[in-house]
């Protein structure tokens, strides 16, 4: 039953990636105001505001893949379910990293959230080493 709750959990985690994947592409904004991934630190000199968006719209969209995969192969009760969450959530805490603006306002809108949920994930998965399933 564990294994269920944790598939599903990884599986929402990528899902809530697709939403920053809106946002970054302007398909729709998450809250009113809200203009992340603006004034990426690391790339909005480098690409500007659209190739900015561009990159991580792409980089969510590999993430939230990442998640759903690891989430189905907890469902399917394979061994590499482990491996894939771990290097997902190093990817995913990474681009959020290199697209913050750099300001301390608002870190909830900008991916704070999802990088604590996400150390939260590494801590469980490697230094606890759970959870730990049957297969």
């Amino acid at each position: 039953m564990i294994n269920i709750l944790f598939g599903i959990f990884f599986v929402l985690h990528g899902l809530v990636h697709l939403l920053y994947f809106g946002q970054s592409g302007g398909y729709f904004e998450l809250q009113p105001g809200m203009v992340w991934p603006d004034g990426s630190w690391a790339f909005s000199r480098l690409l500007g505001e659209a190739g900015n968006r561009n990159l991580a719209s792409i980089l969510l969209v590999l993430a939230a893949i990442g998640f759903v995969i690891g989430g189905v192969g907890i469902f399917a009760k394979q061994a590499w379910w482990r491996p894939a969450v771990i290097a997902t959530t190093v990817f995913s805490s990474v681009i959020y990293l290199l697209l913050w603006d750099g300001s301390l306002q608002h870190l909830d809108n900008k991916g704070g959230i999802g990088i604590l949920i996400n150390l939260a994930i590494l801590s469980a998965l490697l230094a606890f080493r759970w959870p730990k399933f049957e297969f």
